[in-house]
């Protein structure tokens, strides 16, 4: 058990959605690296490492259509826009005040779009992606610069043969002999219990459904045998979690939640995990806190805390229970009022 809490495959349980909250000083140039909107719909960013990001959504007026756009800190050098084609009019890209940049995607009037279901995922430390349609017609990228360029440049005069293409740190995980380590990871919630509610009515349990599918697959890429309690919107009481932990004599078991500030306390955020008893559980969960943390550089520590949650006090083996942020805050797109100017 030791070796196994000693490995880095306590890497993958950082494998999180998040804005990042670091900001530039207001007089650096634009984060905004280079930007991509591709033939299938997705909008793909490249920024300077740790950019915090504030994405809104308009709908259409007597002036405007359906209008998207992010918000980056540093200030852009050349206001511009440029013509779309398919579902888009147009892409803009100004200074809505000093020391900020502003990407803005406006769409022609009549097209479908389904706001409340975008979600901006965090490929890498400085790489972004947002799906924001289905192409109903064959739609022609639109795009400035790459956004695939490495985080770091490789020296020019390394034989390109020899040149490895740099993996973020948190995925250069080891493999494991097949199904020798056991895993559990307990979306929480579902069904009729959707947990707490964020922007736009995001529901903590769709969110951490879709995070626990994404660490079983990269888990189960290394050898690691990984179940999940449950695989769909069902509802699941917590003893049937504990009973599923328990009967699979797994080596660890991992709650994977979500936060939401209540109120208008909006200014709350952070990571923390829980652990109930016993060294090796406060170990696993010292572990996975300093992880989620590298993956989300710029937010708040919360710690790692003892609680007395039912599925880490019940089950026989190392437990934690994750909150992977409060995504009632910055992961969601914003509605804002009708006084929009770009």
């Amino acid at each position: 058990m030791s070796k196994f809490l000693n490995n880095k495959l306590f890497r993958y349980f950082s494998i999180f959605i998040f804005l990042n909250s670091t900001i530039l000083p207001v007089k650096s140039s634009s984060a905004l690296a280079a930007w991509e909107i591709k033939s299938n719909g997705n909008l793909e960013l490249r920024t300077k490492s740790n950019t915090n990001l504030k994405a809104y959504f308009q709908k259409a007026n007597q002036i405007y259509g359906d209008r998207f756009w992010i918000d980056f800190p540093g200030e852009l050098k050349n206001p511009r826009t440029i013509k779309g084609n398919g579902p888009i009019k147009e892409i803009r890209l100004g200074k809505p005040n000093k020391g900020n940049t502003r990407l803005v995607i406006e769409f022609k009037k009549k097209t479908y779009l389904s706001p409340l279901n975008w979600r901006m995922i965090g490929v890498d430390e400085n790489r972004w992606r947002i799906k924001l349609f289905n192409p109903k017609y064959s739609f022609k990228k639109i795009s400035e610069g790459s956004v695939k360029q490495g985080i770091r440049n490789v020296n020019a005069n390394q034989n390109s043969r020899n040149t490895k293409k740099r993996v973020p740190d948190y995925l250069q995980l080891p493999n494991v002999k097949q199904n020798k380590f056991s895993v559990v990871i307990d979306p929480g919630h579902g069904g009729p219990d959707p947990g707490a509610i964020g922007i736009g009515g995001l529901r903590e349990t769709d969110v951490v459904l879709e995070v626990s599918e994404r660490v079983k697959k990269l888990l189960s890429e290394k050898g690691v045998k990984v179940w999940l309690t449950r695989k769909n919107e069902v509802d699941l009481d917590l003893p049937p979690r504990v009973y599923f932990a328990n009967r699979k004599n797994a080596d660890i078991f991992v709650s994977i939640h979500a936060n939401a500030s209540r109120g208008k306390r909006r200014d709350i955020n952070g990571l923390e995990t829980f652990y109930y008893r016993g060294w090796r559980g406060r170990l696993l969960a010292k572990r996975i806190q300093k992880q989620i943390l590298k993956v989300s550089p710029g937010s708040p520590d919360r710690g790692v805390k003892q609680g007395r949650f039912y599925v880490i006090k019940n089950t026989n083996m190392p437990a934690v229970l994750v909150e992977i942020g409060f995504f009632n805050r910055k992961i969601r797109c914003k509605k804002i009022r009708k006084n929009y100017s770009s």
